[in-house]
């Protein structure tokens, strides 16, 4: 009698452990206006609040704090823990100036979903967009030569 004693307890612990969820809390990478993806954005992880379930990557080019005439521009990274409703509600903000010009200023921002996925600052940017970029950035060295 003792045994179904005992096999009815391990069956009850059985089924409270699986009805309990042992969900821990997402992880980002957190940083904010760094001057690359480097240093402080891959080294700094936090564990989200209840409600933000994704990572958050903003990548901007442009002249701080504002532009000014020959002021230098240079990319500005942030990343954060954010809710997946105003994550689509920046990236919607932000696409129409994700143009990669380099003498503009611009925006372009991505979210994603799961731990640290936020490693990679992704610029959201179209095939040809990142084509053009990096060929002007390989024919800047070209210009001083010729120049």
């Amino acid at each position: 009698m003792d045994y179904w004693k005992i096999a009815s307890v391990v069956f009850f612990a059985i089924y409270i452990c699986s009805q309990v969820s042992f969900v821990s809390g997402l992880e980002c990478y957190v940083c904010s206006n760094q001057t690359g993806n480097t240093e402080k954005c891959l080294n700094t992880i936090k564990t989200c609040d209840p409600g933000e379930d994704v990572c958050f990557s903003e990548i901007r080019w442009g002249s701080q704090p504002y532009f000014s005439q020959g002021a230098l521009k240079q990319y500005y990274v942030s990343k954060k823990c954010m809710s997946k409703h105003m994550c689509q509600k920046l990236r919607k903000k932000y696409t129409p100036y994700c143009t990669h010009i380099w003498y503009e200023d611009w925006t372009c921002s991505e979210c994603c979903q799961g731990d640290r996925c936020n490693y990679f600052v992704i610029s959201g940017s179209s095939r040809v967009s990142v084509f053009t970029l990096g060929g002007i950035l390989m024919a800047l060295p070209l210009w001083r030569i010729v120049f």
